[in-house]
């Protein structure tokens, strides 16, 4: 296991959210696999922000 901290993202879950959305919209629901990547990178994020916030709240 690597001791170096991940680095916390300055976007919220709202902000990384929002642009998931527009990616959909903007691809009308069909990835190619740039797309896909981008997707995956961006609910990776989401997912550790969404549960930075819930450990904060606890």
């Amino acid at each position: 296991m690597s001791s170096t901290p991940i680095p916390r993202s300055a976007r919220t879950a709202d902000v990384v959210n929002q642009q998931i959305r527009d990616l959909w919209a903007r691809t009308g629901g069909q990835l190619t696999a740039e797309d896909r990547a981008e997707y995956e990178a961006l609910v990776t994020e989401w997912a550790t922000v969404a549960g930075e916030g819930l450990v904060q709240r606890a």
